[in-house]
């Protein structure tokens, strides 16, 4: 009989380890993952971070890159004109009581123009933008006697053949 009460001893301490290993086996599996978890949110925050400020630097350096390359491209070509804009125009008698008989490129008409608004003094105080006609300019305005800088190429346009 002493042997089996050693045999039922022996049996019941080997069965309570097993359930106090897997108990702790379970709250030690609970902790492990919310450590984990905890421990993997901040480090992916940081390297989120330091993405967001590697990110940031190289788009503040490449506009400066880019502008650097156009202005060296814009120095080493040269600007042709259009020809459409080159090619002389003859004036109708109106406009050329104002800039001369001579045919010239609408470029030219314009300058031309200006520098008689300038001379007679015919841009409006107030406002900038519009020109106060004298007798020849009227004629040239189709009689309006207020015009905006902008109207002005248009009705000059149509004086050009």
């Amino acid at each position: 009989m002493a042997t089996a009460k050693k045999a039922a001893a022996k049996k019941k301490p080997a069965a309570k380890k097993p359930a106090a290993k897997k108990a702790v086996k379970k709250t030690v599996a609970k902790k492990a993952p919310a450590k984990k978890v905890a421990a993997k949110k901040p480090a992916a925050k940081k390297v989120v971070a330091k993405k967001a400020v590697a990110k940031k630097a190289p788009a503040k350096k490449a506009p400066a890159k880019k502008a650097v390359a156009k202005k060296a491209a814009k120095k080493t070509t040269a600007r042709k004109p259009n020809a459409a804009f080159m090619k002389p125009m003859t004036p109708s008698a109106a406009l050329a009581a104002v800039i001369g008989a001579n045919p010239l490129p609408r470029t030219d008409v314009t300058k031309k123009v200006w520098d008689y608004i300038k001379k007679h003094k015919l841009q409006d105080a107030v406002n900038r933008r519009n020109i106060n006609a004298d007798d020849k300019l009227k004629a040239v305005f189709n009689g309006k006697k207020t015009v905006s800088m902008f109207e002005m190429t248009k009705l000059i346009s149509g004086h050009l053949k």
